[in-house]
């Protein structure tokens, strides 16, 4: 009789643990954030985005070790570059008007950022990474911002950027009864 009470006794044990291991294993883990967000500083923005460039960029980036395997990872890069004017360099010297005519001198087009988007971007394959994966990563991401940094300089982003001014104020000038708007560009 002891022998079978004591076998069951270890059998309930055993169940019991093998079920509380398993109920604890199968539901997720408690979690708990707490945010402390502050305010830095505000600044006043006078810049007038104008146009926006999607940029995509195919990366294959290498690590090449002497005692190590090569690693390497294949990812796709998106990006944004925008290009805006810089409205709060304008003064009232800026803006003439003889007649029904508005002359406007704006300051030359840059280059507002250029942003990787990271939640379109992916990574497809990582080759013989193991420990080194996370570092592979991240700069296989620097190198692709720094080579679409350097497209996007190429690029026409800042004749597109003056051409869409001339097209979204045109508009506004005629607006208010002007007939003729010129605008030119200069470095500032």
């Amino acid at each position: 009789m002891k022998k079978i009470f004591s076998t069951i006794i270890i059998l309930i044990l055993v169940f019991g643990s093998a079920w509380f291991i398993w109920n604890n294993m199968r539901s997720a883990p408690d979690r708990q954030t707490n945010h402390q967000v502050l305010i830095e500083s505000i600044e006043s923005m006078g810049k007038l985005e104008l146009v926006k460039y999607r940029f995509s960029d195919i990366i294959e980036h290498k690590n090449i070790s002497e005692y190590l395997p090569d690693a390497s990872v294949l990812l796709i890069v998106k990006a944004d570059a925008v290009g805006c004017i810089d409205l709060s360099q304008l003064s009232k010297e800026d803006v003439s008007i003889t007649g029904d005519s508005v002359h406007i001198t704006l300051p030359k087009a840059e280059i507002c950022y250029v942003k990787i988007d990271h939640k379109s971007s992916r990574v497809y394959d990582t080759k013989m990474a193991f420990f080194r994966e996370a570092t592979l990563v991240d700069d296989a991401f620097k190198a692709a911002e720094q080579e679409i940094t350097r497209q996007v300089e190429k690029s026409d982003i800042r004749a597109q950027t003056q051409s869409n001014a001339t097209q979204v104020l045109r508009p506004l000038i005629e607006g208010l009864g002007y007939t003729s708007l010129s605008i030119t560009f200069e470095d500032r």
